[in-house]
């Protein structure tokens, strides 16, 4: 192989496992303006496999900005962004992509990737029953994973994070005006009832968002911490410079510390099975601790609503509850938020730890 072919020489240096070498080499064959659009979708392709993502993402935006109606660009962007997990806009331009060549099989199948990834799981299976499954590399895999969120009993982590960070922008004013919703304050009065006089708490929010628990809850916290699946929302809630500690991560599993109280307005309607929630929720708490959330009411056991969040039922909430450990505090019927200026009927809930 010699230098006259660039192209393949850095696709062999990456299959050798040594995309650094071979984003070096392109890099500098485009700096002394010896290389088109090829290269460049070669390097983000060598970026993405030496695990430089953003420096993936600014080439391609790069490669986009020079060659706008070559649809291989636009896949190399779609792909990084995918790898930056940044979902609408690697949708977006993906689907520019297909409206260019809807031949493209690589766009399609990576579309379909993202819409999986996004928790969107029929949507995907339409893009991937259009793919020959012989043609196209992992394609059973990616179905087998967009099959799987149909029959979970909690929404797919996936979705959560893309229906919030695309929510993030203007969440306070929808939820607060459209949705007039009420959680944080409905258990702010339960806490004062079943934890009356006590404050300097250490705070855990699940779900945090943008802190509007948060916000309602830092007078009685000498520490708060918040945690919540969308990087989005959790950057809203950094800029309320509220709370002690932040992360992002799925609340079933990435519970850590000890604390008197871990509050989750509006946020097990992403779950339909709780007993993973109360166990991890239960690990965390004080001796004298207490776990206070609100649900959205259903007859018996847990379904999932036509909006796609989880209601549970007062026999489901008080059962598992019994079985994870705690004692019933205060269960009051509530109206978290509104839906079509509607109360939505549910309960706030308090569990002691003791």
């Amino acid at each position: 192989m010699t230098d006259d072919d660039p192209i393949s020489r850095a696709q062999a240096m990456i299959a050798d496992g040594r995309a650094h070498d071979a984003a070096r080499d392109l890099r500098a064959r485009l700096e002394e303006g010896r290389g088109g659009a090829l290269a460049r979708v070669t390097l983000v392709q060598a970026l993405l496999a030496s695990g430089d993502v953003l420096g993936a993402v600014a080439e391609a935006r790069e490669a986009v900005s020079l060659n706008p109606g070559l649809p291989a660009v636009l896949v190399a962007l779609g792909e990084a962004l995918l790898a930056a997990e940044n979902l609408p806009a690697a949708i977006s331009e993906l689907q520019r992509a297909l409206r260019l060549d809807p031949d493209h099989q690589e766009a399609r199948f990576l579309t379909g990737r993202a819409w999986a990834q996004a928790g969107e799981a029929d949507k995907a299976l339409e893009i991937f029953a259009q793919l020959d499954p012989q043609a196209t590399q992992g394609l059973a895999a990616w179905q087998a994973r967009a099959q799987a969120m149909r029959t979970a009993s909690r929404s797919d982590p996936g979705y959560v994070r893309h229906l919030f960070d695309q929510f993030s922008a203007d969440y306070d004013a929808r939820m607060r005006g459209q949705l007039a919703y009420a959680a944080p304050e409905i258990l702010h009065e339960l806490a004062g009832l079943v934890m009356h006089g006590r404050e300097g708490l250490a705070i855990l929010d699940l779900g945090c968002g943008t802190g509007l628990a948060g916000a309602v809850f830092r007078p009685l916290a000498a520490r708060l911490d918040g945690i919540d699946l969308s990087p989005a929302m959790i950057e809203k809630a950094r800029a309320r410079a509220i709370y002690d500690h932040l992360a992002v991560g799925d609340i079933e599993s990435a519970l850590a510390g000890q604390y008197d109280l871990v509050l989750a307005a509006d946020t097990l309607v992403y779950l339909g099975d709780l007993d993973p929630v109360l166990r991890a929720v239960r690990a965390c708490l004080r001796p004298d601790g207490y776990f206070l959330f609100t649900v959205e009411a259903a007859q018996e056991g847990f379904e999932l609503g036509p909006k796609r969040r989880w209601r549970h039922s007062e026999a489901y909430l008080r059962s598992r509850a019994a079985a994870a450990g705690y004692q019933i505090a205060g269960f009051v019927a509530a109206a978290p938020r509104h839906e079509a200026n509607v109360p939505v009927r549910g309960f706030a809930v308090a569990l002691a730890a003791g």
